[in-house]
């Protein structure tokens, strides 16, 4: 396997003959049980053009499990929406609902903004 030399963060070059560079780029966070999550949930309107959606930040995991999780919300309210970088948003002005949904599944969730 080959390895690209972008992803050595700051190494150039060494001059031990023993020195291996061990890769770090590909790590993600390990999942929080839900006790642990402390996720907000706030209304947006400056993506999506301009139309309000809900958005919930604050979750600690893999990518696949915060997929899972916008998927869940997403069915739960019959809207569509994405999951990535650490957020969900769903279409909509979903807040209360989606703060009910997350409590009901043990998340520690909180209404932000205005």
């Amino acid at each position: 396997m080959k390895k690209n030399k972008k992803e050595r963060e700051g190494i150039v070059y060494s001059t031990n003959d023993n020195f291996d560079y061990s890769y770090f780029g590909n790590l993600q966070a390990e999942t929080l049980p839900p006790q642990q999550q402390d996720l907000r949930v706030m209304r947006d309107n400056k993506r999506k053009g301009g139309k309000t959606a809900t958005v919930v930040t604050g979750f600690v995991g893999t990518s696949d499990d915060l997929k899972e999780l916008g998927k869940t919300l997403k069915m739960k309210c019959g809207v569509g929406g994405s999951a990535k970088d650490g957020e969900i948003i769903i279409q909509g002005d979903f807040r209360d609902k989606v703060n009910e949904i997350l409590i009901e599944m043990g998340y520690k969730s909180k209404k932000a903004g205005g």
